[in-house]
């Protein structure tokens, strides 16, 4: 079976890893597989929105330690695996669609580095998340050390990091590393229905805000004042704010077409 799965369908691409029987741990082939899927999607102009899954029992469960463990060149292995998925999740992060991460079961090492990159995630209460990386003797790959920082702040993210705690849904959601949680069995719906909303927004507007925050980290104040002026200016001129203000005077839903 393909180890990742892509479907786009309303201009929602969704990408499950699907290497149920690992708990979707990363190998060569799956990093392959993310990184074309995540180049193919990105290159659909109808795409809207990217969600983020995994098949089976979990998420993501980090890096394929078996496959290390058996490796003769271990760091070999390493640089088959990490580049490609750094790849992936810096087109992602640079995309103007918003990236939704569900996330059930084991999310660990890896996996929770892919779920930290993400622009928005949701959790379902059977998720627990750990780093696990101080547990094989590595430190953070896949963006884990640039986007916990910044979901977190340092102190929490050194203690995620070094201390490697496995917290449970309800204190992810508590700490900020995922922006809802839900009942194991309305992930999917969830997931749904927030895709649907990301999609029937205006997307200038929506890839506009996706820069302007992820930007706002290392700008400076009068940078960050002219970017969002530019911003808005450029949304100004197109027909889907005049579609919003006629939708707003009307008093129904606007219908955005990108234009």
């Amino acid at each position: 079976m393909a180890p990742v799965l892509v479907d786009v369908s309303e201009g929602i691409a969704r990408l499950s890893f699907n290497r149920p029987e690992a708990l979707n741990a990363l190998d060569p082939t799956m990093s392959r597989a993310f990184v074309s899927a995540v180049r193919q999607v990105l290159a659909d102009p109808g795409c809207r929105v990217v969600v983020l899954s995994g098949q089976g029992r979990g998420f993501v469960a980090g890096g394929d330690l078996a496959a290390f463990r058996a490796a003769p060149d271990k760091a070999a292995l390493a640089l088959e695996i990490i580049p490609d998925f750094n790849a992936a999740l810096l087109a992602l992060a640079q995309a103007p669609q918003p990236v939704l991460a569900l996330l059930h079961g084991p999310v660990a090492g890896a996996g929770m580095s892919i779920a930290a990159m993400a622009d928005l995630a949701v959790a379902s209460a059977d998720a627990t998340f750990t780093m696990a990386y101080p547990r094989v003797g590595a430190p953070p790959d896949c963006g884990g050390s640039w986007a916990l920082p910044r979901l977190l702040g340092q102190r929490k993210a050194l203690e995620l990091a070094l201390l490697s705690p496995t917290l449970d849904a309800a204190e992810a959601l508590r700490i900020g590393f995922v922006n809802r949680v839900v009942a194991s069995d309305a992930l999917e719906a969830e997931g749904l229905a927030i895709a649907c909303r990301l999609a029937a927004a205006a997307p200038l507007a929506q890839a506009h805000t996706k820069a302007l925050i992820r930007a706002g980290w290392s700008a400076a104040l009068e940078t960050q004042l002219q970017a969002e002026q530019d911003a808005f200016a450029a949304c100004a001129a197109t027909q889907d704010f005049a579609e919003a203000l006629d939708a707003f005077f009307a008093k129904r839903r606007p219908v955005f077409t990108g234009n």
